[in-house]
């Protein structure tokens, strides 16, 4: 027998399969879906959240770190991209997607939670070994180790330039939005340093859930008896659920007699709403109608002054949401699919026609923090054409003494005023701009008029924009 034989076997350490950790792994699951899919996080994580629930992996108090963690993930992306380049040796774009969501879920953990640091590292590293395999496992507790030699701040320092020398690409980072995008809410905002970074952190903090109690169908008293509901700031049938309210255990909002908008949705309706007319008050249009908050309290408000809503909405399915939302309401209203730009009904018929035009998004990067990564500055030349048809169509639509809300869900210069002032120029004396600052009674800091532009710093909505426009000729 050789010496070698008679050796004993050198046994390494036992394998350990690695730790499912039903939070992370949902977590991972929805930033995989928002990056293959384009998906939305709004969409994707309730119904993922709802499994986990009902198979039983996850209580209350899980449900929030899945969604802290998703969401924080996703808000800060951009300042995350920027330390992670910083802690590996190669371009991001040459670490493969999934490897870099598992990284960035435990940057946010490390950076942007109260998680422990052993915790965050040991527990992405079990997430990667899952997702990954161990290979790709060492990768990722080697970068994370890097990170968490320093906190956010000192990582920002390191990685942002200073102010001084590149002030839109330095709030860029700090911020964690596109530099394009920070230079275009920058030109609509105006103001010096302080007015931006207080638009773009609101931008990253998590928007509360608001109600809006429909009139004549549900009250806000009764909805103040819900457990975690506080008013609403400005809107009269609006009430804010404290953090961890949750809609569905409500039953106005089950019933639809109550539903989620937010109140900056909320006030444009009750802008038009409320506006001065010449004659008569009974045809009311909503001409991009989707997916129905703003036509199902318009259609609730006119049910009350006896007149009727017309609710028009390109996409079948989502004229279907439409009249899902509007189902139940106490006065008569139609719901159709039509092209608000070529549309089925005769012109100048209406009294008051909404047109909350298809826009960027850039209001409600708050409520979908995807959105800034997705789009592009040529966006904007996509959606012109097709804004400028719609507020035309609108004009049209509209009867002389009548009166038209031009809105979006953008503070983008290019996607609001720009337009208004290109189809009034076009129309000359046919019509007339309406200050909008009266009929939202209460509400502060709405700048010179007579548009109005709303603000997440300062409102506490979304960056929602209106223009009213009568009709005199």
């Amino acid at each position: 027998m050789s010496d070698t034989s008679r050796r004993p076997r050198r046994t390494g350490k036992p394998y350990r399969r690695p730790q499912k950790d039903p939070v992370r792994i949902l977590a991972f699951d929805a930033l995989r879906a928002v990056d293959e899919r384009d998906a939305y996080a709004n969409l994707v994580l309730p119904p993922l959240l709802r499994k986990a629930r009902e198979k039983g992996d996850f209580d209350g108090r899980d449900a929030a770190l899945a969604t802290e963690l998703v969401y924080g993930t996703l808000r800060r992306q951009g300042t995350y991209d920027a330390i992670i380049a910083a802690c590996v040796d190669r371009p991001l774009r040459e670490v493969d997607p999934p490897v870099l969501d598992v990284l960035s879920l435990g940057v946010h953990q490390l950076l942007g939670t109260r998680i422990p640091t052993h915790a965050a590292v040991s527990a992405s590293v079990e997430l990667a070994r899952v997702v990954l395999g161990d290979g790709r496992a060492k990768f990722v507790n080697a970068v994370l180790r890097k990170v968490a030699q320093d906190d956010l701040d000192g990582w920002i320092q390191r990685v942002a330039p200073p102010y001084e020398e590149d002030a839109e690409d330095h709030l860029a980072v700090v911020h964690s939005h596109p530099r394009w995008v920070v230079s275009a809410l920058w030109d609509s905002l105006g103001g010096g340093r302080a007015g931006i970074e207080a638009l773009l952190a609101a931008d990253n903090e998590r928007p509360e859930v608001t109600l809006v109690a429909r009139p004549g169908r549900a009250t806000t008293e009764e909805l103040l008896g819900e457990e975690a509901a506080v008013a609403g700031r400005w809107s009269p049938y609006a009430v804010r659920l404290a953090e961890g309210g949750e809609p569905g255990a409500i039953e106005a909002v089950r019933d639809g007699r109550a539903g989620v908008q937010d109140e900056g949705s909320q006030l444009v309706a009750l802008a038009l709403a409320n506006a001065p007319l010449d004659g008569s008050d009974e045809r009311w249009l909503d001409g991009c109608a989707g997916p129905g908050g703003k036509a199902a309290l318009l259609g609730a408000l006119a049910a009350e002054r006896g007149a009727v809503l017309l609710a028009s909405e390109k996409q079948p399915h989502r004229a279907g949401l439409v009249a899902k939302a509007l189902a139940g309401n106490p006065g008569p209203y139609q719901v159709i699919a039509a092209d608000g730009t070529r549309p089925p009904w005769r012109g100048g018929i209406f009294d008051r026609v909404l047109m909350d035009v298809p826009c960027t998004g850039l209001g409600a990067l708050r409520r979908r923090p995807e959105a800034r990564w997705r789009r592009r500055p040529e966006d904007l030349e996509g959606f012109a054409p097709l804004q400028r048809a719609l507020l035309r169509s609108a004009l049209e639509s509209v009867r002389v003494g009548g009166v038209v809300g031009y809105a979006t869900c953008s503070p983008h210069l290019a996607e609001t005023r720009a337009v208004v002032d290109d189809v009034m120029k076009e129309r000359g004396s046919e019509v007339e701009l309406i200050d909008a600052r009266p009929l939202l009674p209460g509400v502060t800091e709405l700048g010179e008029g007579p548009d109005v532009q709303l603000w997440p710093h300062v409102h506490g909505t979304d960056a929602m924009y209106l223009a009213l426009i009568r009709r005199v000729g």
